[in-house]
């Protein structure tokens, strides 16, 4: 069976102003990459400035998380169809600083997924264990878990990617050593088998999180069942960020 096209997300969490879109630029006038699909999610301030800025350039662009809700009366909040309106097509969901300054669980990372898939947008879906949970021996339990909880029914590879960011190394500086990972992607690729059935869960892209730069790009995008990364400091710097997709053909 073939391997998914590697998928490289930046996150730019709650980063960027205008004068950023100078990294944006610099990405536009790469050459275009033939190993990997390339995701900007920039703040939703610059979510529509970016997505022109990288249009018919092949480089997506997505949103860091959205409202359940198509509209209604939630006052700071932005919906799945705004963000599509605004140029995305891809949407994080889940991610652990949400989960944990947000209070967002599973439900509230299916209810997003929803959300997305009614606006035409494909969801990440980020699940990890934290370090307390990981010294208790249950990492593979709490991602089973938020993958069978958090996964609506109608997932498809075209509608949904998985983000394997295991908490304890978000913003740390140090990646899951490439055993952890190997194995958890193993752990992930089962379950989605189990949950969609063979071909759509072999189909899904995994992507790793957590401390990737171009220094250990290349040794865990090498890593059995690792279909890419969500990058998150990294992704500020169109160099590195290049040099981390560059990667994927290596």
């Amino acid at each position: 069976m073939t391997a998914p096209t590697p998928l490289i997300a930046g996150n730019w969490k709650m980063n960027g102003l205008a004068a950023d879109l100078t990294q944006i630029d610099q990405l536009a006038a790469s050459p275009p990459l033939q190993a990997a699909e390339l995701l900007v999610c920039p703040p939703v301030t610059l979510l529509e400035r970016v997505a022109r800025r990288l249009d018919g350039t092949g480089i997506l662009t997505g949103a860091q998380t959205c409202h359940p809700a198509a509209s209604g009366a939630h006052t700071g909040e932005v919906s799945a169809m705004m963000l599509a309106d605004a140029g995305a097509s891809y949407v994080i969901v889940g991610h652990s600083e949400r989960r944990a300054a947000n209070g967002e669980g599973d439900a509230d990372a299916r209810a997003r997924l929803q959300a997305c898939w009614s606006a035409g947008l494909t969801a990440i879906l980020c699940i990890g264990e934290s370090a307390v949970e990981r010294s208790q021996g249950a990492a593979d339990s709490v991602v089973g878990r938020q993958l069978r909880d958090g996964i609506p029914d109608g997932a498809t590879a075209q509608n949904l990617a998985l983000a394997y960011e295991p908490v304890w190394a978000i913003g740390s500086g140090q990646a899951a050593d490439r055993a952890i990972i190997a194995h958890m992607h193993r752990v992930i690729r089962s379950a989605l088998s189990i949950r969609l059935g063979a071909e759509i869960g072999s189909a899904i892209r995994l992507l790793y999180g957590g401390s990737v730069n171009p220094r250990n790009a290349s040794e865990i995008l090498a890593t059995a069942d690792v279909n890419g990364a969500l990058i998150g400091g990294a992704s500020l710097s169109a160099t590195d960020f290049l040099s981390i997709a560059h990667a994927t053909a290596t």
